[in-house]
């Protein structure tokens, strides 16, 4: 390993490790950088991976280089990467398990989830996203790799699969708490967050109130760049903001100020009076 790019915050002696499956999480967060893995390297990594690379490393040392990679410039290309060499499966098998499963899209279109991931990986890095906005955009499709069949391409119950999966995974490599809370609260808001809809400011007024836009204004915010990041991993998208994120931070702002009693039913009045809405009371 001689061979980096410039900007690489890599050195040819981090790969230099007493343990081999370092090497191999190292080299894969190295693709984050936004090398793509030719086959070579590819096939290398199945080889070290077959041979037993990752027996016995600790998953402190899993998570440490993993999310070293999560936090580059393209995350989703050593996602990609770790999936093609089967590593993938063995340290995220939740994750894993997405790739191939199809995914409705707003345009009734579907999406393979995993391309969904990889993009929406690869937008939060291009948007310095934080880590937990990236934990949550890697975790939130947990619960929909076995989705019945029947109801292909929407995943009918996912989240209550979903709950399980993601905090096994938490607990397996004792990820960050806020990476934790923002991955189920995306797990259960984000959708909604595309259904927002303006001539139902009862609802945006709850959906506010539920994902923290009046209490704790920073987990709103990473969870609309959750959202935002999502919505472009799609492709084909114009502009550089979500409508709906715009639609709810604009609701947001009309309830600035706003105290007293029956709070709820004063922020649904003025969002409908911003949006003019007749139906602010709709549930």
């Amino acid at each position: 390993m001689d061979k980096l790019p410039p900007s690489s915050p890599f050195q040819p002696s981090d790969f230099a490790e007493t343990h081999p499956g370092l090497s191999l999480l190292r080299l894969a967060a190295l693709l984050a950088e936004g090398s793509e893995a030719d086959e070579e390297t590819l096939d290398m990594m199945f080889e070290q991976m077959e041979v037993g690379a990752l027996d016995g490393l600790a998953p402190a040392d899993i998570w440490a280089e993993f999310s070293r990679g999560l936090m580059g410039p393209r995350p989703g290309t050593m996602v990609k990467a770790l999936r093609e060499c089967g590593v993938l499966e063995q340290i995220f098998p939740e994750i894993s398990a997405v790739f191939g499963v199809p995914q409705i899209t707003d345009s009734t279109d579907e999406i393979d989830l995993g391309a969904l991931l990889v993009a929406a990986l690869d937008e939060a890095g291009r948007r310095a996203a934080p880590l937990e906005v990236r934990a949550a955009l890697l975790l939130m499709h947990a619960g929909k790799s076995d989705s019945p069949r029947e109801h292909l391409p929407v995943h009918y119950r996912h989240i209550e699969r979903a709950i399980p999966r993601i905090a096994a995974a938490c607990d397996r490599y004792d990820v960050p708490e806020r990476c934790r809370d923002l991955a189920l609260l995306a797990l259960h808001e984000c959708e909604r967050v595309q259904r927002a809809s303006p001539v139902r400011a009862g609802p945006l007024a709850a959906m506010l109130d539920r994902t923290g836009a009046f209490r704790d204004p920073d987990l709103f915010e990473a969870l609309m760049l959750v959202a935002t990041c999502n919505y472009f991993g799609h492709g084909g998208r114009a502009g550089e903001t979500h409508p709906k994120v715009d639609l709810l931070r604009a609701a947001r702002d009309a309830c600035a100020g706003i105290e007293g009693d029956d709070i709820a039913v004063a922020r649904a009045q003025a969002i409908a009076s911003a949006f003019k809405s007749e139906r602010w009371a709709d549930a």
